[in-house]
């Protein structure tokens, strides 16, 4: 049987044990949306991690969200980044960093010139984004072009290879939480018609198109992925009419494409594991996916080590616990309490409620 302190080979990436911190959007970037010297110490502090996922961090200008979230398109983030990566494995921790398209859940005060947010459609989601004048309806998207989307699937191709350029590990492609590709696979938001419409084929096509590109880019081995079938994540969309269907098509195409990795979120996103939907079948997901299984939502130490004995995953990622417990993998192998995490101080800010949690030997 494996241990959750156990080390582990996820496709090309030798991590030192189960543990992985997941991607945590802090709303700290500085200037020209590049990670300053507080994610530097940030992400520093919590290399124990046996694998960090960095932030959510755009793919181009058009693609961000939120205010004052990393991208990763400009040189000047590139270089943002490579000093994170080399604190993280200075310290003995591996790092890769998830590319992000929020598709229709932005704002066009946070787009160049004001544009409108893109999607796989015109209709507006119900949801809310952090902007400079706080928490603000998401603008009207508009439905992107099918002459639009291999600019769109080069976006992504080119900021894999910036992460891997900022010496990052390996990259996870952000498929989940109702952003730009979930709005595409899902058929109660995709009402297009044409190669990128209708049938679940269609409607996974630009997901797969991307996973292929980027895998061509930097190879399979450095390349994950994160999905939700169940997340309705703030309320913005149903899930899909078949998410049983849907998953399994979109897993079963990925397989043969060598990933690291399948990170999947169990349930609501930041919520309840059993959502009251019908059921569904995670298993059946895992059976198909030859890679690394990573499974979030909710853990705690004890249903983490038994899932990982049993092997019903190769890895358990932690959100809001690291945020507050940068020793967590400690704390976790000595079964110390934790930290109480600060709430009021998760998005924007400075060091309070980021970089001064303290360490149990503190």
């Amino acid at each position: 049987m494996s241990s959750l302190f156990d080390p582990a080979q996820i496709g090309d990436i030798a991590v030192a044990n189960r543990i992985v911190m997941a991607p945590l959007t802090r709303n700290r970037a500085v200037a020209g949306n590049v990670p300053g010297p507080l994610t530097v110490e940030y992400y520093r502090q919590r290399a124990s991690a046996g694998l960090i996922i960095a932030e959510a961090s755009q793919i181009s200008p058009l693609a961000q969200g939120y205010l004052d979230t990393p991208g990763i398109h400009s040189p000047e983030q590139v270089a943002g980044w490579r000093q994170v990566t080399d604190a993280v494995h200075a310290a003995g921790g591996k790092i890769v960093l998830q590319l992000w398209h929020v598709g229709r859940i932005s704002h066009s005060s946070l787009l160049p010139d004001g544009a409108a947010p893109v999607s796989s459609t015109s209709r507006a989601s119900d949801a809310k984004t952090f902007t400079r004048d706080g928490f603000l309806p998401v603008s009207a998207p508009r439905a992107l072009r099918d002459d639009e989307l291999p600019g769109l699937i080069d976006d992504y191709r080119r900021a894999a290879r910036n992460a891997i350029d900022a010496g990052f590990d390996g990259v996870e492609v952000h498929a989940a939480n109702t952003y730009l590709l979930e709005q595409f696979l899902r058929d109660s938001v995709n009402d297009r018609s044409g190669p990128y419409g209708g049938s679940i084929a269609n409607r996974a096509r630009l997901l797969l198109e991307v996973m292929q590109t980027i895998v061509a880019e930097i190879g399979g081995g450095r390349t994950g992925i994160r999905l939700s079938p169940l997340t309705t994540f703030g309320g913005t969309t149903p899930l899909d009419s078949d998410p049983q269907a849907l998953y399994g098509y979109v897993v079963e195409q990925l397989a043969p494409l060598g990933l690291a990795f399948l990170h999947v979120i169990e349930g609501e996103t930041g919520g309840t594991r059993t959502p009251e939907t019908e059921p569904f079948d995670y298993e059946a997901l895992h059976r198909s996916f030859p890679g690394a299984w990573m499974v979030n939502n909710g853990y705690s130490r004890a249903l983490a080590m038994e899932t990982i004995a049993e092997g019903k995953a190769d890895l358990v990622a932690f959100g809001r616990p690291f945020i507050s417990t940068p020793d967590l993998v400690y704390r976790l192998s000595h079964d110390a309490p934790l930290n109480e995490l600060r709430a009021d101080k998760l998005y924007g800010g400075g060091a309070e409620g980021y970089t001064d949690y303290p360490t149990l030997a503190a």
